[in-house]
């Protein structure tokens, strides 16, 4: 295991640039800092640096190790802070979900933050694939997604049902497979799934979404019914969606004979540190939505 005492200072060593300078930075003798350099080099048998007078230069095994070592040493510092400063109600909480949970849930979490002014909701409103590679990364602290994710070190909790709605203009009053064809469909990031999974469970004729007119397309959640409320076309959306749209009067969504929901999975990397805020938000989501 690398000596974190040893790498600190080899860092330092290819920040400052200069062995005298990096003795002073780390209150340390100019020799001191040759030897832990040294030893890094035996510890890992391979050479760091090349040395020219009173200058050097990295070699290839010294430019990777000060690359990957400035990230190790940062999350170090990370964890350190972390457990010196873990107050549930202190910090920033990193979270995703799609955008239709989000318009439900972002304002509850703000409900939260107006309580303890000193936490700090970060919500961002994501597809899912985008959401896992960010767990993956560790990016974020909590997530919400519509699809399990099937990563070995991301955990995933069903935590609720959210139903599938067809919308259309309020004028609209009944739905037929004429009508659907007539109207042209709008689509947005999640249709072709969202759409799929309803209209093949209550029309026998339904193959894709390829087989409505396309009458407009919208990637901005809160503006997607927009079209539909003006009579331009019809969409699928799940039920929050459909409920935060500015101007509910002007739509009607329609909860056709066989129903169909989208699980709601709460996930979190399984290897990130786990901080009493993330707890203390993650039991809020929780009690909200379940």
């Amino acid at each position: 295991m690398i000596n974190l005492v040893w790498l600190k200072t080899f860092c330092t060593l290819v920040d400052v640039g200069h062995f005298t300078k990096t003795a002073e930075q780390l209150f340390m003798t100019q020799s001191g800092v040759s030897q832990q350099v040294k030893k890094l080099e035996q510890q890992l048998k391979t050479t760091l640096l090349i040395r020219e007078g009173k200058t050097f230069s990295l070699t290839e095994a010294g430019l990777k190790l000060y690359q990957q070592g400035q990230h190790l040493l940062g999350r170090c510092a990370e964890i350190e802070k972390s457990l010196l400063l873990d107050d549930p109600y202190i910090g920033a909480v990193k979270m995703a979900s799609p955008g239709s949970i989000g318009l439900k849930l972002y304002p509850h979490l703000l409900n939260l933050q107006q309580q303890y002014n000193a936490l700090a909701i970060d919500y961002r409103f994501a597809p899912n694939k985008s959401i896992e590679q960010d767990l993956l990364a560790r990016q974020l602290d909590l997530a919400i997604v519509t699809e399990q994710i099937s990563a070995e070190n991301i955990s995933s909790e069903k935590i609720a049902e959210e139903p599938l709605v067809l919308v259309t203009a309020n004028k609209i009053k009944t739905i037929t497979w004429s009508t659907l064809t007539t109207l042209g469909f709008i689509g947005h990031p999640d249709a072709p799934h969202h759409a799929g999974a309803l209209l093949s469970k209550n029309f026998a004729e339904f193959e894709h979404v390829k087989q409505f007119k396309a009458q407009g397309f919208c990637n901005q959640i809160s503006l997607i019914l927009e079209p539909v409320s003006r009579g331009l076309g019809f969409t699928v959306l799940p039920l929050h969606a459909a409920k935060a749209f500015a101007k509910p009067e002007q739509i009607r969504w329609h909860q056709l004979p066989q129903a169909v929901h989208e699980n709601l999975y709460l996930c979190q990397n399984r290897l990130a540190f786990t901080s009493k805020r993330k707890q203390f938000v993650k039991s809020a989501i929780m009690d909200f939505i379940t």
